[in-house]
């Protein structure tokens, strides 16, 4: 009797800490370098206005994870796998898409990890970004790799929300106007939803906590409830960084700060940090935007190389790790020879992400839809079709924007 007592609560224990590791998984992965950067522009821009954009991204995550998250546990398959069954040939277009955009971006969150240690230590942005690589494959070469990731991603997230929490509380923003205007803002731009939503659930995000709970054994009819509340409380998660960011950015710029925005060496979230904090503040900033950058390193390798297993259905974990170090070692070895993430390339690469987000979307509310057989008999739930139905009507719109990004990429080049 003690012994199946013990057994069961090391099962509880196990499915809580794979419940949580999916969790901050798709959340620190949806708080990269660029978010930061992107909410601290866009509220220096549109003001308190800017709430109602976080909100509706909110939104739209919601409906999306909850989609992916569900078909992939039920299926007991990885998105590309789930994609070659209800379309031949689509989970192999995906595959590529989410690898390539993946590691392009990657390039950028290296950046962003030595701009963070730059801002934190003073170290020089090369140096930051190759001591952050060297980290990540280090993490990925240990023989507990996936124990390592899981507490990694998980003290890197609450610290951050941690950090971002003390300096909105000292930056005092107009939290009442805030909320006010989450529901009815004074002016809308379409085009900076558009952006959020596309940085923070675009490409490979969408599927990180999906594989990492696939990975974990978290899958089949019987473990849903659990994986939808996972689901919600990532959106959750990433809903509470993104208001909090916002407020802080807020609270200055309510005062009367004007950021720098205009130049392309200019840092709106430092400067706000600066302005709330003092000098302090930029250590802090440094701090936020390192852990948010590798995070999303390790997040971006491991979910692109999730993938590659279309192509070899036999590749071990190990195999795995193997593949995600190389990873991790060209993305280092383009920003090294670079010296930054390009803009074009990063363009380019927003383009693609745009592009994956309602491909991939639309294949899963199809399958919703359509193809019980491959979940196992499970009644989906009509109310997730019909928002999913309608938020892959808007992610097409956005997929059309992202069309015009690649052109323009490839004028420029």
């Amino acid at each position: 009797m003690a012994a199946q007592e013990t057994e069961k609560k090391s099962f509880i224990q196990k499915r809580r800490s794979s419940l949580m590791a999916a969790i901050f998984l798709m959340a620190t992965s949806a708080i990269g370098p660029g978010f930061i950067t992107q909410t601290a522009t866009f509220t220096a821009t549109m003001g308190a206005a800017f709430a109602f954009g976080i909100l509706a991204s909110i939104i739209i995550d919601f409906v999306v994870q909850q989609n992916i998250w569900r078909v992939v546990t039920v299926t007991r398959m990885r998105a590309s796998d789930v994609a070659n069954e209800a379309l031949p040939g689509s989970g192999y277009l995906l595959a590529v898409l989410v690898i390539f955009g993946g590691l392009v971006f990657n390039v950028g969150n290296i950046a962003g990890a030595g701009l963070g240690l730059n801002a934190m230590l003073g170290l020089s942005p090369k140096w930051g970004g190759l001591i952050s690589a060297m980290l990540a494959i280090y993490i990925f070469s240990s023989r507990r790799a996936s124990t390592a990731i899981d507490r990694l991603i998980i003290i890197l997230g609450l610290v951050m929300i941690g950090l971002t929490l003390y300096v909105a509380f000292v930056s005092q923003p107009p939290v009442g106007e805030a909320l006010r205007q989450s529901v009815f803002p004074d002016s809308m731009n379409f085009a900076m939803i558009t952006t959020i939503v596309g940085g923070t659930v675009g490409g490979y995000i969408s599927y990180a906590g999906a594989h990492r709970l696939l990975d974990k054994g978290m899958t089949g009819v019987e473990n849903i409830a659990a994986v939808s509340s996972a689901a919600t409380k990532g959106i959750l998660v990433v809903g509470l960084m993104r208001y909090v960011l916002f407020l802080a950015v807020l609270g200055v710029v309510a005062s009367g700060v004007t950021l720098d925005i205009s130049s392309q060496v200019a840092n709106p979230a430092s400067q706000a940090f600066q302005h709330a904090v003092g000098n302090y503040g930029v250590r802090i900033f440094g701090f936020i935007f390192w852990a948010a950058a590798l995070t999303s390193v390790i997040g971006a390798a491991y979910t692109s190389v999730s993938f590659m297993t279309v192509f070899n259905q036999k590749m071990t974990e190990r195999q795995r790790n193997i593949a995600t170090v190389l990873f991790i070692a060209v993305s280092l070895v383009v920003y090294l020879l670079l010296g930054t993430a390009p803009a074009a390339l990063l363009v380019f690469a927003g383009g693609f992400n745009g592009l994956i987000l309602p491909i991939g979307l639309t294949i899963f509310v199809y399958v919703g839809w359509k193809r019980a057989d491959l979940m196992s008999g499970y009644s989906y739930p009509r109310w997730l079709l019909w928002t999913g139905l309608i938020t892959c009507a808007l992610t097409w719109y956005m997929g059309a924007l992202s069309v015009g990004a690649i052109f323009n990429f490839l004028k420029i080049v």
